[in-house]
Protein backbone atom coordinates (compact mmCIF):
# COMPACT_ATOMS: atom_id res chain seq x y z
CA UNK A 1 0.00 0.00 0.00
CA UNK A 2 1.78 3.17 -1.17
CA UNK A 3 2.34 6.36 0.74
CA UNK A 4 1.68 5.32 4.34
CA UNK A 5 3.63 6.74 7.27
CA UNK A 6 3.93 5.23 10.75
CA UNK A 7 4.58 7.14 13.96
CA UNK A 8 6.10 5.03 16.72
CA UNK A 9 5.88 6.56 20.19
CA UNK A 10 7.33 4.98 23.34
CA UNK A 11 4.81 4.74 26.17
CA UNK A 12 5.66 6.87 29.22
CA UNK A 13 9.27 6.64 28.07
CA UNK A 14 11.25 8.04 31.02
CA UNK A 15 9.29 6.08 33.62
CA UNK A 16 9.49 2.97 31.42
CA UNK A 17 13.30 3.29 31.37
CA UNK A 18 13.36 3.45 35.17
CA UNK A 19 11.20 0.32 35.38
CA UNK A 20 13.40 -1.65 32.97
CA UNK A 21 16.01 -2.20 35.67
CA UNK A 22 13.68 -1.96 38.68
CA UNK A 23 10.77 -4.33 37.97
CA UNK A 24 9.54 -3.81 41.52
CA UNK A 25 8.24 -0.45 40.25
CA UNK A 26 5.70 -2.16 37.99
CA UNK A 27 2.18 -1.31 39.14
CA UNK A 28 3.39 1.57 41.31
CA UNK A 29 3.00 5.29 40.55
CA UNK A 30 6.30 6.64 39.18
CA UNK A 31 7.27 10.20 38.24
CA UNK A 32 10.45 11.67 36.80
CA UNK A 33 11.45 15.23 37.68
CA UNK A 34 13.00 17.94 35.53
CA UNK A 35 16.50 19.34 35.97
CA UNK A 36 17.13 20.47 39.53
CA UNK A 37 14.27 18.22 40.70
CA UNK A 38 11.90 21.05 39.89
CA UNK A 39 8.71 19.69 38.36
CA UNK A 40 7.13 16.54 36.97
CA UNK A 41 8.10 15.81 33.34
CA UNK A 42 7.05 12.15 33.07
CA UNK A 43 4.38 10.00 34.72
CA UNK A 44 3.43 6.35 34.72
CA UNK A 45 -0.21 5.49 34.11
CA UNK A 46 -0.63 4.92 37.85
CA UNK A 47 0.66 8.44 38.56
CA UNK A 48 -1.71 9.89 35.97
CA UNK A 49 -4.61 8.08 37.67
CA UNK A 50 -3.74 9.90 40.91
CA UNK A 51 -4.29 13.23 39.16
CA UNK A 52 -0.60 14.16 38.99
CA UNK A 53 -0.13 16.69 36.18
CA UNK A 54 2.80 17.44 33.93
CA UNK A 55 4.58 20.47 35.35
CA UNK A 56 3.47 19.91 38.94
CA UNK A 57 6.10 21.45 41.23
CA UNK A 58 7.68 18.72 43.33
CA UNK A 59 8.29 20.89 46.39
CA UNK A 60 4.57 21.76 46.52
CA UNK A 61 3.35 18.16 46.26
CA UNK A 62 6.14 16.33 48.07
CA UNK A 63 3.94 15.33 51.02
CA UNK A 64 1.12 14.10 48.78
CA UNK A 65 3.55 12.02 46.73
CA UNK A 66 4.92 10.43 49.90
CA UNK A 67 1.43 9.68 51.22
CA UNK A 68 0.43 8.07 47.92
CA UNK A 69 3.61 6.00 47.67
CA UNK A 70 4.75 7.74 44.50
CA UNK A 71 8.24 6.66 43.41
CA UNK A 72 10.20 9.80 42.50
CA UNK A 73 13.28 9.93 40.23
CA UNK A 74 15.59 12.67 39.05
CA UNK A 75 15.96 12.77 35.27
CA UNK A 76 18.64 10.33 34.09
CA UNK A 77 19.29 11.49 30.52
CA UNK A 78 22.31 9.25 30.08
CA UNK A 79 20.14 6.18 30.60
CA UNK A 80 17.22 7.53 28.56
CA UNK A 81 19.47 8.47 25.65
CA UNK A 82 21.05 5.02 25.51
CA UNK A 83 17.72 3.18 25.64
CA UNK A 84 16.37 5.54 22.97
CA UNK A 85 19.31 4.70 20.69
CA UNK A 86 18.55 0.98 21.10
CA UNK A 87 14.89 1.50 20.22
CA UNK A 88 15.76 3.60 17.16
CA UNK A 89 18.25 1.01 15.90
CA UNK A 90 15.54 -1.62 16.20
CA UNK A 91 13.04 0.56 14.30
CA UNK A 92 15.60 0.99 11.52
CA UNK A 93 15.33 -2.75 10.83
CA UNK A 94 11.64 -2.35 9.94
CA UNK A 95 11.90 0.36 7.30
CA UNK A 96 14.28 1.81 4.72
CA UNK A 97 13.06 5.30 5.71
CA UNK A 98 13.43 6.35 9.34
CA UNK A 99 13.14 9.85 10.81
CA UNK A 100 14.07 10.11 14.49
CA UNK A 101 11.69 12.84 15.62
CA UNK A 102 12.53 13.00 19.34
CA UNK A 103 14.05 10.88 22.09
CA UNK A 104 10.92 8.71 22.18
CA UNK A 105 9.30 9.17 18.75
CA UNK A 106 10.13 8.24 15.17
CA UNK A 107 8.42 8.32 11.79
CA UNK A 108 8.77 5.33 9.46
CA UNK A 109 8.03 5.20 5.75
CA UNK A 110 5.84 2.21 4.89
CA UNK A 111 5.41 2.76 1.16
CA UNK A 112 5.08 -0.54 -0.66
CA UNK A 113 4.27 -2.68 2.39
CA UNK A 114 1.34 -4.98 1.52
CA UNK A 115 0.20 -5.43 5.14
CA UNK A 116 1.07 -2.21 7.01
CA UNK A 117 -1.01 -3.05 10.08
CA UNK A 118 0.54 -6.50 10.41
CA UNK A 119 3.99 -4.98 9.93
CA UNK A 120 3.24 -2.43 12.67
CA UNK A 121 2.15 -5.17 15.06
CA UNK A 122 5.30 -7.21 14.39
CA UNK A 123 7.37 -4.06 14.96
CA UNK A 124 5.62 -3.36 18.26
CA UNK A 125 6.07 -6.93 19.48
CA UNK A 126 9.75 -7.05 18.48
CA UNK A 127 10.66 -3.71 20.07
CA UNK A 128 8.93 -4.71 23.30
CA UNK A 129 10.68 -8.09 23.39
CA UNK A 130 14.15 -6.86 22.42
CA UNK A 131 14.31 -3.60 24.42
CA UNK A 132 11.65 -3.94 27.11
CA UNK A 133 10.05 -0.67 25.98
CA UNK A 134 6.38 -0.75 24.99
CA UNK A 135 5.37 1.42 22.03
CA UNK A 136 2.22 2.48 20.22
CA UNK A 137 2.09 2.74 16.43
CA UNK A 138 -0.12 5.00 14.35
CA UNK A 139 -0.26 4.44 10.58
CA UNK A 140 -1.81 6.89 8.11
CA UNK A 141 -1.18 8.60 4.75
CA UNK A 142 0.41 11.72 6.32
CA UNK A 143 2.53 12.64 9.32
CA UNK A 144 -0.27 14.66 10.91
CA UNK A 145 -2.78 11.83 10.55
CA UNK A 146 -0.14 9.38 11.84
CA UNK A 147 -0.01 11.52 14.99
CA UNK A 148 -3.80 11.25 15.25
CA UNK A 149 -3.60 7.49 14.71
CA UNK A 150 -0.92 7.13 17.37
CA UNK A 151 -2.98 9.06 19.90
CA UNK A 152 -5.98 6.87 19.06
CA UNK A 153 -3.88 3.74 19.61
CA UNK A 154 -2.82 5.03 23.02
CA UNK A 155 -6.32 5.92 24.17
CA UNK A 156 -8.18 2.87 22.87
CA UNK A 157 -6.93 -0.31 24.62
CA UNK A 158 -8.98 -2.44 22.24
CA UNK A 159 -6.63 -1.60 19.37
CA UNK A 160 -3.69 -3.40 20.94
CA UNK A 161 -1.32 -0.46 20.57
CA UNK A 162 -1.74 -0.10 16.78
CA UNK A 163 -4.11 2.12 14.80
CA UNK A 164 -4.39 2.22 10.99
CA UNK A 165 -6.20 5.19 9.44
CA UNK A 166 -6.06 4.33 5.75
CA UNK A 167 -9.59 5.38 4.75
CA UNK A 168 -11.47 8.66 4.98
CA UNK A 169 -14.12 6.99 7.14
CA UNK A 170 -11.52 5.80 9.66
CA UNK A 171 -9.86 9.21 9.70
CA UNK A 172 -13.18 11.00 10.26
CA UNK A 173 -14.06 8.67 13.13
CA UNK A 174 -10.69 9.24 14.81
CA UNK A 175 -10.81 13.02 14.36
CA UNK A 176 -14.35 13.19 15.75
CA UNK A 177 -13.14 11.67 19.03
CA UNK A 178 -10.07 13.87 19.28
CA UNK A 179 -10.32 16.61 21.90
CA UNK A 180 -6.62 17.44 22.30
CA UNK A 181 -4.64 19.85 20.15
CA UNK A 182 -3.76 18.87 16.61
CA UNK A 183 -0.03 18.52 15.92
CA UNK A 184 1.18 21.86 14.59
CA UNK A 185 -1.66 23.92 16.11
CA UNK A 186 -0.43 25.53 19.31
CA UNK A 187 -2.35 27.23 22.09
CA UNK A 188 -1.78 30.66 20.56
CA UNK A 189 -3.41 29.70 17.28
CA UNK A 190 -6.45 28.01 18.82
CA UNK A 191 -8.29 31.24 19.84
CA UNK A 192 -7.68 32.77 16.39
CA UNK A 193 -9.08 29.68 14.70
CA UNK A 194 -12.05 29.70 17.08
CA UNK A 195 -12.80 33.27 16.01
CA UNK A 196 -13.26 31.88 12.48
CA UNK A 197 -15.62 29.19 13.72
CA UNK A 198 -12.95 26.47 13.72
CA UNK A 199 -12.91 24.73 17.09
CA UNK A 200 -12.53 21.02 16.29
CA UNK A 201 -10.15 18.93 14.18
CA UNK A 202 -12.98 18.10 11.76
CA UNK A 203 -13.76 21.80 11.29
CA UNK A 204 -10.09 22.48 10.65
CA UNK A 205 -9.98 19.72 8.03
CA UNK A 206 -13.01 21.25 6.30
CA UNK A 207 -11.53 24.77 6.24
CA UNK A 208 -10.55 26.44 2.96
CA UNK A 209 -6.75 25.96 2.61
CA UNK A 210 -6.37 29.19 0.62
CA UNK A 211 -8.17 31.21 3.29
CA UNK A 212 -6.12 29.54 6.02
CA UNK A 213 -2.87 30.48 4.28
CA UNK A 214 -4.04 34.08 3.83
CA UNK A 215 -5.11 34.40 7.47
CA UNK A 216 -2.20 32.48 8.99
CA UNK A 217 0.70 30.92 7.08
CA UNK A 218 1.75 28.01 4.92
CA UNK A 219 2.44 25.84 7.99
CA UNK A 220 -1.20 25.90 9.08
CA UNK A 221 -2.29 25.38 5.47
CA UNK A 222 -0.16 22.23 5.33
CA UNK A 223 -1.83 20.98 8.49
CA UNK A 224 -5.26 21.36 6.84
CA UNK A 225 -4.08 19.47 3.76
CA UNK A 226 -2.42 16.75 5.84
CA UNK A 227 -5.67 16.23 7.76
CA UNK A 228 -7.27 15.58 4.36
CA UNK A 229 -4.71 12.87 3.64
CA UNK A 230 -2.58 15.00 1.30
CA UNK A 231 1.11 14.59 2.26
CA UNK A 232 2.95 17.90 2.70
CA UNK A 233 5.69 16.90 5.15
CA UNK A 234 8.42 14.58 3.91
CA UNK A 235 10.42 12.24 6.10
CA UNK A 236 13.74 13.79 7.13
CA UNK A 237 16.02 10.81 6.82
CA UNK A 238 19.26 12.70 7.46
CA UNK A 239 19.54 14.77 10.59
CA UNK A 240 20.53 18.31 9.63
CA UNK A 241 23.72 19.69 11.10
CA UNK A 242 23.17 21.70 14.25
CA UNK A 243 22.86 25.44 13.70
CA UNK A 244 23.56 26.09 17.38
CA UNK A 245 24.68 24.08 20.38
CA UNK A 246 23.31 25.12 23.75
CA UNK A 247 24.16 24.16 27.33
CA UNK A 248 22.35 26.01 30.10
CA UNK A 249 21.29 24.80 33.53
CA UNK A 250 19.71 26.09 36.71
CA UNK A 251 21.82 25.82 39.85
CA UNK A 252 21.01 23.66 42.86
CA UNK A 253 21.21 26.86 44.92
CA UNK A 254 21.65 30.55 44.24
CA UNK A 255 25.20 31.58 43.26
CA UNK A 256 26.70 35.02 43.87
CA UNK A 257 30.45 34.73 43.42
CA UNK A 258 32.16 35.10 40.05
CA UNK A 259 34.38 32.06 40.62
CA UNK A 260 31.44 29.68 41.05
CA UNK A 261 29.72 31.13 38.00
CA UNK A 262 32.94 30.67 36.05
CA UNK A 263 33.19 27.02 37.19
CA UNK A 264 29.67 26.30 35.96
CA UNK A 265 30.22 28.14 32.69
CA UNK A 266 33.51 26.33 32.07
CA UNK A 267 31.73 23.01 32.62
CA UNK A 268 28.98 23.89 30.14
CA UNK A 269 31.51 25.05 27.55
CA UNK A 270 33.38 21.76 27.94
CA UNK A 271 30.19 19.76 27.36
CA UNK A 272 29.26 21.82 24.31
CA UNK A 273 32.77 21.59 22.85
CA UNK A 274 32.63 17.79 23.11
CA UNK A 275 29.37 17.80 21.17
CA UNK A 276 30.84 20.23 18.65
CA UNK A 277 33.77 17.93 17.92
CA UNK A 278 31.53 14.86 17.82
CA UNK A 279 29.61 16.50 14.97
CA UNK A 280 32.80 17.60 13.21
CA UNK A 281 31.93 21.29 13.59
CA UNK A 282 33.63 24.50 14.70
CA UNK A 283 32.05 27.62 16.24
CA UNK A 284 32.81 31.21 15.24
CA UNK A 285 30.84 32.88 18.05
CA UNK A 286 29.59 32.20 21.54
CA UNK A 287 26.78 33.73 23.60
CA UNK A 288 26.97 33.80 27.40
CA UNK A 289 23.84 34.21 29.51
CA UNK A 290 23.13 34.70 33.20
CA UNK A 291 19.83 35.13 35.01
CA UNK A 292 18.33 35.33 38.47
CA UNK A 293 15.37 33.32 39.77
CA UNK A 294 12.24 34.60 38.04
CA UNK A 295 10.14 32.62 40.52
CA UNK A 296 11.38 34.90 43.33
CA UNK A 297 10.16 38.37 42.31
CA UNK A 298 10.95 39.67 45.79
CA UNK A 299 14.65 39.38 44.94
CA UNK A 300 16.44 41.79 42.56
CA UNK A 301 16.04 40.52 38.99
CA UNK A 302 18.82 40.52 36.40
CA UNK A 303 19.05 38.83 33.01
CA UNK A 304 21.90 39.46 30.61
CA UNK A 305 23.48 38.00 27.48
CA UNK A 306 26.83 38.77 25.89
CA UNK A 307 27.84 37.71 22.38
CA UNK A 308 31.54 37.11 21.78
CA UNK A 309 32.87 36.69 18.25
CA UNK A 310 36.00 34.57 17.85
CA UNK A 311 38.78 35.64 15.53
CA UNK A 312 38.43 32.30 13.72
CA UNK A 313 36.09 29.34 14.16
CA UNK A 314 37.34 26.70 16.60
CA UNK A 315 36.43 23.45 18.33
CA UNK A 316 39.20 23.80 20.93
CA UNK A 317 37.71 23.74 24.44
CA UNK A 318 40.39 26.04 25.85
CA UNK A 319 39.76 28.77 23.27
CA UNK A 320 36.02 28.54 23.79
CA UNK A 321 36.45 28.75 27.57
CA UNK A 322 38.56 31.90 27.26
CA UNK A 323 35.92 33.55 25.09
CA UNK A 324 33.09 32.53 27.43
CA UNK A 325 34.87 33.85 30.54
CA UNK A 326 35.56 37.15 28.78
CA UNK A 327 31.84 37.42 28.07
CA UNK A 328 30.97 36.54 31.67
CA UNK A 329 33.23 39.29 33.03
CA UNK A 330 31.39 41.79 30.83
CA UNK A 331 27.95 40.99 32.26
CA UNK A 332 28.71 39.86 35.83
CA UNK A 333 27.25 42.00 38.62
CA UNK A 334 28.50 41.48 42.19
CA UNK A 335 25.86 40.89 44.86
CA UNK A 336 23.29 39.39 42.49
CA UNK A 337 21.90 35.94 43.34
CA UNK A 338 22.20 34.02 40.08
CA UNK A 339 20.03 30.97 39.42
CA UNK A 340 21.15 30.05 35.91
CA UNK A 341 23.98 30.43 33.45
CA UNK A 342 24.72 28.92 30.09
CA UNK A 343 26.30 29.25 26.68
CA UNK A 344 25.22 29.06 23.07
CA UNK A 345 27.72 28.15 20.35
CA UNK A 346 26.88 30.03 17.15
CA UNK A 347 27.88 30.29 13.48
CA UNK A 348 28.73 26.61 13.23
CA UNK A 349 30.52 25.22 10.19
CA UNK A 350 32.38 22.01 9.31
CA UNK A 351 35.73 22.11 11.08
CA UNK A 352 37.55 21.02 7.93
CA UNK A 353 36.26 24.01 5.97
CA UNK A 354 37.56 26.72 8.33
CA UNK A 355 39.72 29.05 6.25
CA UNK A 356 42.79 30.66 7.75
CA UNK A 357 44.67 33.74 6.61
CA UNK A 358 48.08 35.34 6.96
CA UNK A 359 47.42 36.22 10.62
CA UNK A 360 44.71 33.73 11.60
CA UNK A 361 45.25 29.99 11.64
CA UNK A 362 42.70 27.18 12.16
CA UNK A 363 43.13 24.94 15.20
CA UNK A 364 46.67 23.56 15.37
CA UNK A 365 46.96 19.88 14.49
CA UNK A 366 48.49 19.05 17.87
CA UNK A 367 45.61 20.79 19.67
CA UNK A 368 43.10 18.89 17.53
CA UNK A 369 44.81 15.62 18.46
CA UNK A 370 44.86 16.63 22.14
CA UNK A 371 41.13 17.36 22.15
CA UNK A 372 40.51 14.04 20.39
CA UNK A 373 42.59 12.19 22.99
CA UNK A 374 40.68 13.82 25.87
CA UNK A 375 37.36 12.89 24.26
CA UNK A 376 38.51 9.29 23.74
CA UNK A 377 39.65 8.92 27.37
CA UNK A 378 36.37 10.30 28.69
CA UNK A 379 34.35 8.05 26.41
CA UNK A 380 36.24 5.00 27.57
CA UNK A 381 36.64 5.69 31.28
CA UNK A 382 33.70 7.97 32.03
CA UNK A 383 32.82 11.64 31.74
CA UNK A 384 35.25 14.13 33.30
CA UNK A 385 38.08 11.63 33.82
CA UNK A 386 40.14 14.31 32.11
CA UNK A 387 38.81 17.85 32.40
CA UNK A 388 39.88 21.45 32.69
CA UNK A 389 40.77 22.62 36.21
CA UNK A 390 38.46 25.59 35.76
CA UNK A 391 35.45 23.30 36.09
CA UNK A 392 36.15 23.17 39.83
CA UNK A 393 36.26 20.46 42.47
CA UNK A 394 33.44 20.94 45.00
CA UNK A 395 30.90 22.12 42.42
CA UNK A 396 28.38 23.24 45.03
CA UNK A 397 26.40 24.93 42.27
CA UNK A 398 25.49 21.67 40.55
CA UNK A 399 21.89 20.72 39.87
CA UNK A 400 19.99 18.94 42.59
CA UNK A 401 19.43 15.31 41.65
CA UNK A 402 18.52 13.66 44.94
CA UNK A 403 16.68 10.74 43.33
CA UNK A 404 19.06 9.80 40.52
CA UNK A 405 19.00 6.17 39.40
CA UNK A 406 22.18 4.43 38.20
CA UNK A 407 23.30 4.68 34.58
CA UNK A 408 22.85 0.96 34.17
CA UNK A 409 23.87 0.65 30.52
CA UNK A 410 26.78 3.07 30.12
CA UNK A 411 28.89 2.93 33.32
CA UNK A 412 30.84 -0.15 34.37
CA UNK A 413 30.68 0.87 38.03
CA UNK A 414 26.88 1.21 37.89
CA UNK A 415 26.03 -2.12 36.28
CA UNK A 416 23.45 -4.27 38.05
CA UNK A 417 25.00 -7.01 40.15
CA UNK A 418 23.44 -10.46 39.94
Amino acid sequence: MPGLVALVDCNNFYTSCERLFQPELNGKPVVVLSNNDGCVIARSNEAKALGIKMGDAYHLRKREFAAWGVQVYSSNYTLYGDISARVMRMLGEFTPELEVYSIDEAFLGLAGFSDPEGHARRLRETVGRQTGIQVCVGVAPTKTLAKVANRTAKKDPGRGGVCLLDTEEAQTAALSKLVDDIWGIGSRLAPKLAALGISTPLELRAADPVMIRQRFNVVVQRTVLELRGIPCLDLERDSPDSKTICSARSFGRAVEGFDELAEALTTYVSRSAEKLRRQGLAAAAIAVLVSTNRHKPEEPQYHATRHVRLTIATADTARLIRAALWGLREIYRPGVRYKKTGILLLDLAPAGSVQGSLFLRPDDRRRVELMGAIDAINRRYGRDRVRFAGTGLARGWKLKAEFHSPRYTTRWDELLRV
